[in-house]
C-alpha cells in the first residue's frame, strides 16, 4: 500500500484504457467495523468481496486509487501454481504440505473466473498461456513440470517439442514450449475495478487517498490516518511491496522488487497471427524472465527484468526494447506508445507469506511473481480463517520464512548477485 498522498494511476497502458470508476472520498472521522482491509489492490479487495459475500460489514482503505500497485500493473497473465513448484515444496517441507498446497495451487484461477462470470466483469479475458523453453535445459523442466502439474490435477497441459512450438510463436528463440490450456490473459486493472465495484454492490466501503499512518493493537484494533481512524475488531493487512513503514515485522522477510513493461502501437492482424498465431500469453524459462501477449486492441505488451529493491531505471522502454527485439525482430520499426514499471514482493523462499500479528491481524503477501492468481486464493482464504476454517489458510501460514541475508543494507546487492548467477546458466544453458 502506497503512502504518496493524492497518488494517482501511473501512466500505463492500463490506465489508459480502464474503465470508468469513481473516485472513493478519503476517509473523514472516526468508523467502527468487523472487518477493515489495508490495501486496495487484488489480496485487499479478494478478502473485502468474499467478506462481503459472507455478510460482513467491512472497510477498506487504500493509500492511491484501486489497484495503484501490481494488481494495475502487472503483465495480465493467469498462471497456474506458485513461484516455487509442489516438487520444490514436496522436498523442503514435506508431502504433506505439499498436497495441502497443490491441492490449492489451481483454484486462485478459478476464483478469477468465477468473479468475471458472477459480477459481469469486462476485463478482456482471452484463453491459454504457454512456458517457452530457452535451451534443452529448460525444455527438459518442462516435461518434468507437465507430469507434475498432472500429478497434482491439471490435465489441459499441451508440450510441444522442436520446431511445434512455432505452431504458438513465432520467434526464433526457444526449442519448445508447454502449453497450459486452463490458463488465460486479461487487463488486470479492469479486473480489479471490476471487483472493487462487486464489493461496494454489497454495501463495502473503499476509502481512496488514505494512508494507514498507525496501527494501535489490542481487543479492537485502531487504524490511524491522516484525517481519522477506523476502530475493527480484526484487520486484512494486504498492502504487499506497497505496504511500508506500518507493520515492520512484515517487512524484514521480505523485498520489494521492480520490473518493466511496455506495450506497443495496434499491430496489423496479419502481424498478430504470425507473432502469437492463437493469441496466447507467454512467458519463458529464464531465472529472469520475459512475458508477453497482446492487448483487446492488438498491442504487444512486454515485461521482464527485475530490479531489486523496486528502483525504476531511467528509461524503461531502453531496457526493455531490446528484449522485445531479440524474440520478436520484426518489430524493429514498432512504435512504443507505453512504459512503466511496478513493484511486486519477494520472498527468500519464493513461497507466499501467510499469518496473523496479535489473533486479529491477518496478512498475506509476498507471492514472488505470481500475485494475480495467487492474492485471488488468498483472499478467499482469508475469508475462510474468519468464519473458523483455518486449515488451508494455515498449510500457508506454517511454511517458514526466513529474512534475506544481509539485512536491509546488503539484501539488494546480494540479491542482485544470485539473480547474476542464474541468469549466467541461463545463458549458457547449464
Amino acid at each position: 500500500m502506497s503512502t504518496q498522498a493524492n497518488a494517482e494511476h501511473v501512466a500505463s497502458y492500463y490506465a489508459a484504457t480502464a474503465n470508468p470508476a469513481p473516485e472513493r472520498p478519503a476517509l473523514v472521522g472516526d468508523v467502527e467495523c468487523e472487518v477493515c482491509v489495508v490495501g486496495a489492490g487484488f489480496t485487499g479487495i479478494s478478502a473485502a468481496l468474499h467478506l462481503a459475500e459472507q455478510g460482513h460489514r467491512v472497510v477498506v482503505l487504500e493509500a492511491a486509487r484501486v489497484g495503484f500497485g501490481a494488481s494495475g500493473r502487472n503483465g495480465g497473465q493467469i498462471v497456474n501454481s506458485y513461484s516455487r513448484d509442489m516438487d520444490v515444496i514436496e522436498a523442503r517441507y514435506g508431502t504433506d504440505t505439499a498436497r495441502a498446497l497443490g491441492d490449492m495451487a489451481f483454484e486462485g484461477n478459478r476464483i478469477i473466473r468465477d468473479r468475471i462470470a458472477g459480477y459481469a466483469i469486462a476485463c478482456d479475458l482471452k484463453e491459454g498461456n504457454l512456458f517457452a523453453a530457452c535451451n534443452h535445459k529448460q525444455l527438459a523442466g518442462l516435461r518434468e513440470h507437465k507430469a507434475l502439474w498432472e500429478r497434482y490435477g491439471n490435465q489441459q497441459l499441451e508440450l510441444l517439442e522442436g520446431e511445434a512450438y512455432r505452431r504458438e510463436i513465432g520467434s526464433e528463440r526457444y526449442v519448445g514450449a508447454l502449453v497450459d490450456h486452463s490458463g488465460g490473459h486479461l487487463h488486470p486493472l479492469n479486473l480489479v475495478l471490476g471487483e472493487a465495484a462487486a464489493f461496494e454492490s454489497l454495501g463495502g466501503t473503499i476509502h481512496e487517498q488514505t494512508p494507514v499512518l498507525e496501527v494501535r493493537h489490542g481487543a479492537s484494533v485502531t487504524l490511524r490516518t491522516p484525517q481519522g481512524s477506523v476502530r475493527a475488531q480484526r484487520v486484512v493487512m494486504a498492502g504487499n511491496a506497497y505496504l511500508q513503514g506500518v507493520l515492520p515485522e512484515l517487512e524484514s522477510k521480505s523485498m520489494p522488487c521492480g520490473t518493466q513493461i511496455i506495450t506497443t502501437e495496434p499491430l496489423p492482424e496479419a502481424l498478430r497471427r504470425e507473432l502469437i498465431p492463437h493469441d496466447m500469453a507467454v512467458e519463458d524459462c529464464n531465472y529472469l524472465l520475459d512475458y508477453y501477449r497482446f492487448t483487446a486492441d492488438g498491442r504487444l505488451l512486454y515485461g521482464g527484468g527485475v530490479n531489486y529493491g523496486g528502483q525504476d531505471p531511467s528509461d524503461i522502454a531502453a531496457v526493455i526494447r531490446p528484449k522485445m527485439l531479440k524474440t520478436f525482430p520484426q518489430l524493429a520499426d514498432t512504435r512504443i506508445d507505453y512504459a512503466w514499471s511496478g513493484n511486486f514482493l519477494m520472498t527468500l523462499n519464493r513461497l507466499p507469506q501467510f499469518g496473523r500479528l496479535r489473533d486479529n491481524v491477518y496478512y498475506a503477501q509476498g507471492y514472488s511473481g505470481h500475485g494475480v492468481t495467487c492474492s485471488h486464493l488468498a483472499g478467499k482464504l482469508i475469508a475462510e480463517v474468519m468464519r473458523g476454517a483455518a486449515e488451508r489458510f494455515d498449510a500457508f501460514a506454517g511454511l517458514p520464512h526466513l529474512p534475506f541475508p544481509g539485512g536491509r543494507l546488503l539484501r539488494v546487492p546480494l540479491s542482485a548477485l544470485g539473480a547474476w548467477y542464474y541468469a549466467t546458466r541461463d545463458r549458457l544453458g547449464w
